[in-house]
């Protein structure tokens, strides 16, 4: 335990060092220099700060928690993630940087009116302080109670550990957030990014060398006779492509090219959090080549989020100490497979990956209410200093009130990430359809938008609350399916009321965006060529895990 404990504090300290030395010098006085770190980020950095600010405990333990119960359909959510990037960096990220937007909030503003503005605005911040970023503190707590069992060193309960945990993550995560602004949250994403690749992807080879001596190998190096025994036991499992009516967590593969892609846009292409990165981008050159590098290391990325639960289950099968509860299949796991000597390395990389998301979503917040709420309408003409002094005091407030929330997932019953993706499409597909909607329909009444978010949240609220079962009643309906049909209604109603006011006020302009030289627009001239390859990877591996490849 105290290697452990040395290695863990000897990373940590080691990233907060770097991110101190990298950021010491920058401005921070303006709202651009702390909200957008100056608007100088390059691509290697973007990419790494957009895969920190998605990737989290609640990915690395839910989704390898959906892998053990299901197989491997729900690495969709990871691979397919490639594809959003790549509208990220051809459509959305001109688009983005050319209007020279802070928040999307912002951009809704500028397409639509203020009262939409505020609107949306303050529904994502109730979702990211109630839903994401709880989350995010709880299923971090989770992990690390696993590995450190923090409840018996100190002698308390389970949901006392979680508590103290959800408390020192905030802290330490609200440092960075508050008081270095994006850059520093940035640059400790990308350290923390090489790390976090070193050490996820440490984990399946391990677990492989663990099941293949469990499976009766003498090799002192078993990951093959490991591998083998997975695929020649386990194939069903491995398999990617879900059954037509498959219940949640599973993913039913007519979702895959539907509302699973419906929900990738929403993340990368309207997300505050990821988009914010974009936004400080260099120039677009630099924003996609951090979005397509980005693509690429989602589509590794089944290696650590997605094949690590389906080792656990074959593993704890042949033990026989299957665990109970998705949500303990990948804490239970790291703590069998990694030596001694490396748990304190992986667990600084925990660490860093949880404090990312924490503090990313953490400072978009800040950011929204700062710019959309307090510059827009409470003080107007608030100087730069008084922008980020106002910031940081609200994100004190934010942070603390989210870690009274955050232990508080402690009673919710079903999987972490099955739970957030499926809530945050109640407030995620309408900000998708106002942002698509309003560069597609350029003739749209101003309250297009707020129709769209109150039709929204009252269907799919409640097909939430219904949970319908499939016809002929054999399980309940998956969100993706209500994902996949809503938006392409909502989309329909919105040209629905484009073409009636462009005909009932012929004297109407279309809307245009205005150019404001916020940043140089010269493309990569690579880009394309990376998209598709890309895109042969994605097909790739879903070939590969499928009944044309293993999962026979």
């Amino acid at each position: 335990m105290a290697l452990t404990l040395i290695t863990f504090v000897a990373f940590t300290v080691l990233v907060a060092v770097i991110s101190y030395v990298k950021t010491k010098g920058d401005d921070q006085t303006t709202a651009d220099g702390y909200f957008l770190a100056g608007r100088g980020l390059p691509g290697f950095v973007i990419a790494g700060s957009l895969l920190l600010t998605n990737l989290s405990a609640e990915q690395l333990v839910g989704t390898n928690g959906q892998t053990w119960a299901v197989g491997m359909s729900p690495m969709a959510f990871e691979v397919l993630a490639a594809t959003a990037l790549i509208v990220l960096a051809l459509w959305a990220a001109p688009r983005y940087l050319k209007i020279g937007i802070t928040t999307i909030p912002e951009l809704i503003g500028l397409r639509f009116d203020r009262s939409t503005k505020l609107w949306f605005c303050i529904a994502y911040i109730i979702l990211y302080l109630v839903v994401q970023i709880p989350v995010i503190l709880y299923s971090g707590s989770l992990v690390f109670e696993n590995i450190f069992n923090l409840s018996g060193l100190l002698g308390i309960t389970k949901f006392q550990a979680i508590c103290v945990l959800c408390v020192a993550i905030s802290v330490v995560g609200s440092i960075y957030a508050i008081f270095g602004g994006l850059k520093a949250v940035a640059v400790s994403d990308t350290v923390n990014g090489v790390g976090l690749l070193i050490g996820g992807l440490m984990i399946p080879f391990f677990a492989l060398n663990v099941l293949g001596h469990a499976a009766g190998s003498e090799s002192s190096v078993a990951i093959v006779d490991g591998w083998k025994y997975l695929v020649a036991n386990h194939a069903d499992k491995l398999n990617s492509i879900g059954s037509l009516t498959a219940e949640a967590p599973e993913v039913p593969w007519p979702t895959v090219f539907t509302g699973l892609v419906f929900l990738g846009l929403q993340s990368w292409c309207t997300h505050q959090s990821f988009i914010q990165r974009v936004l400080a981008a260099e120039n677009l050159k630099e924003a996609q080549k951090g979005a397509l590098y980005c693509a690429f290391l989602k589509i590794a990325g089944f290696m650590f989020l997605a094949l690590p639960g389906v080792i656990a289950y074959a593993l704890f099968e042949l033990q026989g100490d299957q665990v109970t509860m998705m949500d303990d299949a990948y804490p239970h796991l790291v703590t069998q497979v990694i030596p001694a000597p490396l748990m304190g390395f992986f667990a600084a990389v925990m660490f860093g990956a949880i404090l990312s998301s924490f503090n990313s979503v953490l400072n978009s917040v800040n950011t929204m209410f700062t710019m959309d709420i307090y510059h827009e309408y409470i003080n107007p003409q608030a100087s730069g200093d008084k922008l980020v002094s106002v910031g940081k005091k609200i994100g004190i407030v934010f942070a603390v009130a989210t870690t009274i929330v955050g232990p508080m997932v402690y009673f919710f019953p079903a999987g972490l990430k099955t739970f957030l993706d499926s809530f945050v499409m109640l407030i995620g597909l309408p900000v998708l359809s106002a942002v698509f909607g309003g560069f597609f329909f350029r003739y749209l009444p101003k309250y297009a938008a707020k129709l769209i978010m109150v039709f929204h949240i009252v269907v799919y609220g409640l097909f939430m609350i219904i949970g319908p079962a499939y016809p002929g009643g054999t399980g309940t309906m998956h969100y993706l399916y209500a994902v996949a049909v809503l938006w392409p209604i909502e989309l329909l109603i919105m040209a629905f009321l484009n073409s009636r006011n462009k005909k009932q006020h012929p004297e109407l302009k279309a809307w245009e965006q205005v150019d404001v030289k916020a940043a140089d627009l010269t493309p990569w001239k690579y880009r394309k060529i990376v998209a598709v390859v890309v895109m042969i990877c994605v097909v790739a591996v879903y070939i590969f895990f499928s009944p044309l490849g293993i999962g026979a």
